[in-house]
């Protein structure tokens, strides 16, 4: 059998190896049309620092991200965030202000903490505290992450604390973005139990365990890892599927360069946007429903300071809400929040810039853009010039889960199921983390396997 991956991300990689390990007779191809593989997990090291491109971390609760680490043998690599330091603030004009502890899934849990926090008016808190007297809502319309919490905690409680959360995450506009598609566990507690702070006591509040993990040497050490297991896959790299057809017995694709390529089964693990062009020939009707899926742009820059000349936060940084008016999303203390990322006497800044609906930040010069970091920082007290700055663009790279999101992917599911051999993965579907697109890709290829398997020889 002959399998083709397209797309050389983390979905892709975790394709690749999937197929080798249910197929002892597949021939796996994987293309990936820029000459270095990994996607958006891309670590650099420069001067004793450890600089992530993108994701510096994934969450520890979903399985296949710790899980996949544990099989590449780097188990013993995974690092939590650096307990000392624990905290995060939300930046109102000059001033940081804690986000009250017992966050589960994006809802303060616990009221005694959210109380004792600034970040709300007195009328504000009470609002959020009479969560449990709102009727929960009926029927079963989607509804928009703003709307719903505004709906249950009010809309302070969005504007203040949960749209920069929310904004953090996805990069995208509360407005727009579906519960359903991205904290649908929160709709499920309102109805189950009328209320979701008493749904979410009853289950239990967050523990203090980190949330989030990491690699000691850097996310780019899975990448490398699973490059490195891959073994009798052919990578080929610089190469890229342009057109998708049906061929004799199977699939036919073609290349940039006009080769083409004869499949039994592929896998696409592309941003949407191009696996619409990709399929177009194929099946219109899935190309069309891929063109409705938007993406956002963005920017990582990362800074070094000296130890003195950069602000000692009591924490791992902070959020900044969409009502600051400026197009920077979150700045993290990575060399507080990580261990090994900055050299002794020196500290490591990361700031996330670019809001969906917002200015394309990824057209801007690099000076403008660590002047647009430089100044973010000023605000809070770091006024010195960086030792070091670089700058990574992501255009298009942040698939956006709006309203309707899962009536389009049981379209997109609903049309692939009419090409056997034929499997999608990646984070434009059902979710954009790092585990996700772990997960997303191995089902990929078990879809393609069975499919196979059941074709007639």
């Amino acid at each position: 059998m002959k399998v083709v991956v397209v797309g050389g991300g983390i979905a892709g990689l975790a394709a690749a190896r999937r197929l080798l390990a249910l197929a002892a007779d597949v021939q796996v191809t994987l293309l990936e049309r820029e000459h270095v593989l990994g996607g958006k997990l891309l670590t650099e090291r420069l001067d004793g620092f450890v600089v992530e491109a993108a994701p510096d971390s994934f969450l520890a609760r979903k399985e296949r991200g710790v899980g996949l680490c544990e099989e590449l043998g780097l188990g013993d690599e995974l690092i939590a965030r650096k307990p000392q330091n624990r905290g995060s603030f939300v930046r109102r004009g000059r001033e940081l202000i804690a986000l009250p502890e017992g966050l589960t899934g994006m809802i303060p849990a616990n009221l005694e903490a959210l109380d004792s926090s600034d970040l709300l008016s007195a009328e504000g808190k009470a609002r959020f505290a009479s969560e449990p007297d709102i009727a929960p809502a009926e029927g079963d319309e989607d509804e928009s992450i703003a709307s719903f919490v505004t709906r249950r905690f009010g809309r302070e409680a969005y504007e203040a604390l949960m749209e920069p959360l929310v904004t953090g995450i996805y990069g995208g506009d509360g407005e727009l973005l579906s519960l359903a598609a991205t904290f649908p566990q929160l709709r499920a507690v309102e109805r189950a139990d009328g209320s979701v702070l008493r749904g979410l006591s009853a289950r239990g509040r967050a523990t203090a365990d980190s949330p989030f993990l990491s690699l000691r040497s850097g996310m780019g050490a899975l990448v490398t890892a699973l490059v490195g297991s891959l073994t009798g896959v052919r990578l080929e790299t610089g190469r890229e599927g342009r057109r998708l057809q049906r061929g004799t017995t199977g699939f036919e694709l073609e290349l940039a360069d006009g080769e083409t390529m004869a499949a039994d089964g592929v896998v696409v693990t592309t941003p949407a946007y191009v696996t619409g062009e990709l399929v177009a020939d194929l099946d219109a009707s899935l190309a069309e429903a891929h063109a409705e899926i938007p993406y956002g742009s963005s920017v990582v820059l990362t800074l070094a300071f000296a130890a003195e000349d950069a602000r000692p936060l009591e924490g791992y940084g902070y959020v900044v809400p969409r009502v600051e008016g400026t197009d920077v999303l979150a700045c993290t203390w990575s060399s507080r929040k990580w261990e090994g990322r900055a050299p002794d006497g020196a500290s490591l800044v990361r700031v996330y810039a670019g809001r969906f609906g917002g200015t394309d930040l990824t057209l801007a010069t690099d000076d403008d853009l660590i002047a647009l970091a430089c100044d973010e920082l000023r605000l809070v007290g770091v006024d010195a010039a960086p030792t070091l700055a670089r700058v990574h663009r992501w255009p298009l790279a942040m698939p956006q889960y709006l309203l309707g999101h899962l009536d389009l992917l049981a379209r997109v599911d609903e049309a692939v199921a009419q090409h056997p051999g034929l499997a999608l993965a990646g984070a434009a579907y059902r979710g954009v983390g790092i585990p996700d697109c772990i997960a997303s890709g191995e089902a990929a290829a078990e879809s393609v396997v069975r499919a196979l398997a059941a074709a007639p020889a």
